[in-house]
């Protein structure tokens, strides 16, 4: 299974059959043997987001406006019961997000500009730009 390691420059889109197709620029070293409508696995590492709270990170619905809270709309609530008296692990609590390793299968090659070396791949790929990512068919 052959690689290539590219950054990715940034987003922009395509027009084809008039169509508009979101595309995400690939720089790479070499092109390899990636032809346009080939399928390809793409991986990179997603965005930091930073320490968040269980609202954000997890989708919790925080508590009520009313009836007497003061500051717990953004609150977890209650973490467990009394019974082991610890937290058991994996709780899904506040912390730090994203940043993590993401694999997308299936992307297209829309277009390849042999000149400078760029891949355009439908849809979006993982990271920010100038991110290093790896592209395998």
């Amino acid at each position: 299974m052959e690689k290539t390691f590219g950054r990715k420059l940034k987003m922009s889109q395509l027009f084809k059959d008039e169509k508009v197709v979101p595309v995400t620029l690939i720089g790479v070293d070499t092109e390899g043997s990636f032809e346009p409508g080939d399928f390809v696995k793409v991986a990179g590492t997603s965005k930091g987001r930073g320490f968040q709270g269980v609202v954000k990170r997890h989708g919790f619905h925080g508590g009520p406006k009313t009836h007497g809270q003061k500051n717990r709309q953004r609150a977890p609530g209650s973490i467990g019961s009394t019974a082991p008296q610890r937290v058991i692990p994996g709780m899904k609590m506040a912390g730090r997000m994203g940043g993590n390793k993401v694999t997308l299968r299936k992307m297209k090659v829309v277009e390849i500009d042999k000149i400078n070396k760029i891949i355009f791949l439908k849809g979006a790929v993982p990271g920010t730009r100038g991110s290093k990512v790896s592209i395998s068919k």
